[in-house]
């Protein structure tokens, strides 16, 4: 009786463990489902953000509420590179000309955040205190054509001849669930200000 008792016991402790495994690696599996749903839609909301703010901007190269003040189009682009670009145009609409640049910060600038990837986006309006976005921008490359489609390769040397521009932009989650980063990309294929046109 006593060998039974015991048998039954141990066969109650291998079953009971085995259903505490099952129910720890479920209720893992939920947490790792929540963290990545939740930072797949962290992570898709900042790239909708720098999109709709790049598009934005970029769209207004070379453009002046007084055509007047900027009759050459052609000069609107000042500087051009793979992840930087200066650029004039009248951003706020009163007719002056402004100068914004972008340009993506070195990774060392986050090495406090998780993921070893992530560079701040920096814009500059007209010399004024940089803004920074930390929202887990990995890359952020153009890369520029002329009249004819086709490209112009860094160093540019005469930015007045780029007509259209290809903006590549790839986000990441800024934190990681066991070590696995979510990413998104984004690319607007030949992003044509009306203004370079205008030749």
């Amino acid at each position: 009786m006593g060998f039974t008792t015991i048998l039954d016991i141990i066969a109650s402790i291998i079953i009971g463990g085995i259903l505490m495994m099952i129910t720890w690696r479920l209720s893992d599996a939920a947490t790792e489902k929540t963290y990545n749903n939740s930072g797949e839609l962290s992570l898709q909301q900042n790239l909708a953000t720098v999109a709709q703010i790049l598009e934005n901007d970029f769209r207004k190269i070379g453009y002046c509420a007084d055509w007047n003040k900027f009759p050459d189009p052609s000069k609107a682009v000042v500087f051009a590179d793979t992840s930087n670009i200066i650029y004039l145009t009248d951003i706020d609409l009163d007719s002056d000309m402004d100068s914004i640049r972008y340009y993506l910060g070195p990774t060392s600038e986050l090495s406090a955040t998780p993921n070893p990837r992530d560079r701040l986006l920096y814009r500059v309006l007209n010399h004024e205190s940089p803004l920074a976005s930390n929202l887990g921008v990995t890359q952020f490359k153009m890369v520029y054509f002329d009249a004819l489609g086709d490209t112009i390769y860094p160093p540019i040397t005469v930015a007045g001849s780029i007509t259209s521009i290809e903006i590549n932009l790839s986000v990441e989650s800024v934190a990681a669930y066991d070590q696995k980063y979510s990413s998104a990309f984004w690319r607007q294929i030949r992003l044509v200000a009306r203004n370079l046109r205008n030749r």
